[in-house]
């Protein structure tokens, strides 16, 4: 009874200030599940009550209830969670979009090497930004989400170019119209193709002022668990920051460690 009435009153307190629909019993059973974590990752009964703050009565409740459903397992005086509730964050994992999935990993790599980075896809002869993190330098080129950009003309367009399969590229090609946006654009399609296969052999594509005078980018392909290219990711910086050279010294490698990230978290929820 002593312990029903604590529980009651620990209650009250936690539900102060809450809305009338706040369900405790759930916000509690959370809170059980919450205690375990890589530092914790084994319970007993004792140390769940105190890292929740409810009382060894409705502690031992929310855990034989867990135990009952499958989300932990006990033995002897321990507790521990199950794979079981990897389920829980299931539906959220999977119901993400790669711009979803792309952004903190793309505000990691700004962080990182100081210059924006953008993620994006193609549709039809352009790239379509998805995901982008800017810096606060200032361009003239005004990039958002959306924003479309003729693939032959910056480094993810030739990425996702380069991963078309043969007959697709060939039809791409077909429709491009290579009007010079700046005198260093590529407006020959052969020229186009060449560079294309050595974007393919290498891996990466970088772009030199093709689309605005100044504008630099470097570019690597973001791919699904086959192999198929799905999306580029770049960095983008000027030429008065960055040379061929330092492109490839200094922002590939985080480029290419970023992409695998994301290809990583797409494969582990089966995009």
């Amino acid at each position: 009874m002593q312990g029903d009435g604590q529980e009651n009153e620990a209650a009250s307190k936690e539900g102060a200030g809450r809305g009338s629909d706040y369900v405790q019993t759930l916000a509690r059973g959370l809170a059980v599940i919450r205690a375990f974590n890589a530092e914790r990752p084994e319970l007993t009964l004792s140390e769940v009550a105190k890292e929740t703050g409810l009382t060894r009565a409705a502690s031992r409740r929310f855990l034989l209830t867990l135990t009952d459903l499958g989300y932990v397992r006990a033995d002897g005086r321990h507790f521990a969670l199950t794979p079981r509730v990897l389920e829980l964050g299931f539906a959220y994992l999977s119901s993400l979009t790669l711009p979803e999935i792309a952004q903190p990993h793309l505000e990691r790599l700004v962080a990182d090497v100081q210059e924006s980075a953008s993620v994006a896809v193609l549709d039809g002869t352009d790239v379509v930004y998805v995901s982008r993190v800017a810096t606060s330098r200032i361009m003239r080129v005004a990039i958002n989400i959306g924003t479309r950009f003729p693939a032959a003309h910056t480094s993810m367009g030739r990425i996702l170019l380069a991963g078309l399969p043969p007959e697709a590229l060939d039809e791409r090609i077909e429709g491009l119209r290579l009007e010079p946006f700046t005198t260093y654009s590529v407006t020959d399609k052969k020229r186009l193709r060449a560079e294309l296969d050595r974007v393919r052999s290498q891996g990466w594509a970088f772009v030199d002022q093709e689309l605005e005078e100044g504008l630099r980018s470097i570019a690597v392909p973001i791919r699904e668990s086959g192999g198929k290219v799905v999306a580029a990711l770049n960095v983008s910086s000027t030429t008065s920051r960055t040379t061929l050279d330092s492109a490839r010294r200094k922002l590939l490698p985080s480029l290419l460690a970023t992409a695998a990230r994301i290809e990583a978290d797409l494969s582990t929820m089966g995009r």
